[in-house]
């Protein structure tokens, strides 16, 4: 492969999604797997440096995307679509921003991080393995009837988002870019 000459250059290989043709189920589960990876690979090598804020007055870190990802995958998967009683893990009515406002450099809190996010990744997976289709149904408090379609549309833009801060969150710890 020759020289890099623009960022955009960087960014080959798995993570760019699945099959470009192919049913509805196939591209939303691979275009997340793929925005999930680069979570993955943008946090990757890192440890009290996932703390670290971007500029204040902002409370965005790598760390706090993990856990507020955790708490996403686990509102619409378990809560919406499940109907499971799954109180969030680390926001709530007393601290709404307790995703990001509790990212601290503690070993222990990047290690709760992970962990939640991993369990409900797996949960998520699961429960779109075993979904009958895309057109099963949950109800959000905030959007009514949501179909599973919708969620998987919904976690792929989630995550891009974010993946977008997360890359000059990086840039900005460690210079790495590209990941």
């Amino acid at each position: 492969m020759g020289r890099v000459r623009r960022r955009a250059e960087m960014f080959v290989g798995s993570r760019v999604g699945g099959p470009a043709v192919g049913d509805d189920r196939t591209m939303l589960v691979e275009f997340l797997r793929a925005q999930r990876a680069t979570l993955e690979l943008k946090c990757g090598g890192l440890d009290v440096e996932l703390s670290r804020r971007s500029v204040e007055p902002s409370t965005l870190s790598l760390l706090g995307l993990i856990r507020h990802l955790a708490d996403v995958e686990r509102r619409w998967f378990r809560q919406v679509l499940a109907g499971q009683d799954a109180p969030a893990r680390f926001v709530s009515d007393a601290n709404p921003d307790g995703d990001f406002d509790g990212a601290t450099s503690d070993p222990a809190c990047a290690a709760e991080a992970w962990d939640a996010w991993r369990a409900e990744v797996a949960f998520a997976e699961r429960f779109v393995a075993g979904a009958p289709d895309l057109d099963l149904t949950g109800e959000d408090s905030w959007r009514g009837t949501v179909s599973l379609r919708w969620v998987l549309v919904h976690l792929v833009e989630e995550y891009a988002r974010h993946n977008g801060h997360a890359d000059l969150l990086r840039e900005r710890i460690d210079g790495a870019i590209g990941l």
